[in-house]
């Protein structure tokens, strides 16, 4: 509990924190990995994603590492205070969950691949939480950004529930919503594990691969 509230609670938007205009701090112009730009507008016929599983650290690596993803970034995502800043969030009183942009080329890499790596890598059914890390802003989301993806996005939840049941395993609590803003997290936390690359990292998977029949060739 912080502030009297329930950190897995998502506040009502009359309960959030009011927020403000404008980021409170410099959101850097390039990717420590891959030298893109990590803020759009991107170049022709690349696409955006989001997703949100944990930790948004380990959560941004395990993106920037495939081929056919032209920039990555942290940030805050489908919460009710604008602009908000990490310590904001972490007091569970803005409604955003940590989320990672992710920029992809779709003739390299289809939607339905990093959806594999989305399930794949961390564990979707532990509700408001992933692993040490409680609180809303942990939850797991796909945000979508169009009806393709969200039926997309529908099929790869369906088919890994059934893997995770033939397995014994729980229920999905991934959340599949439109993308609403995104809004960038501070400088440091842009490609932490780039910088520090001993860092925390709470994330683990199931121990069940996700597979997606539309990953194996362009979306």
């Amino acid at each position: 509990m912080i502030f009297g509230r329930d950190k897995t609670t998502i506040p009502s938007p009359p309960e959030a924190l009011p927020g403000r205009d404008d980021y409170a701090f410099t959101i850097p112009e390039r990717h420590t990995v891959l030298d893109t730009p990590i803020q759009g507008p991107f170049p022709d016929g690349i696409e955006v994603a989001f997703f949100a599983l944990g930790c948004f650290w380990g959560a941004e690596r395990l993106f920037w590492n495939l081929e056919g993803v032209y920039s990555t970034a942290v940030g805050y995502q489908n919460g009710s205070t604008p602009y908000p800043t990490y310590e904001e969030v972490c007091s569970g009183r803005t409604g955003h969950a940590e989320a990672v942009l992710v920029a992809f080329d779709p003739a390299k890499i289809s939607y339905g691949r990093l959806l594999e790596v989305f399930f794949s890598e961390h564990d979707p059914t532990q509700g408001m939480r992933q692993g040490n890390d409680v609180g809303s802003q942990y939850r797991s989301g796909i945000f979508t950004a169009n009806d393709q993806q969200k039926q997309i996005a529908e099929m790869a939840r369906d088919n890994y529930q059934q893997a995770l049941s033939e397995r014994g395993l729980g229920e999905i609590t991934t959340v599949i919503e439109p993308a609403g803003s995104f809004y960038y997290a501070e400088g440091p936390h842009q490609q932490y594990l780039d910088k520090v690359p001993n860092g925390y990292c709470g994330l683990a998977g199931t121990g069940v691969a996700c597979q997606v029949p539309l990953a194996e060739g362009p979306a």
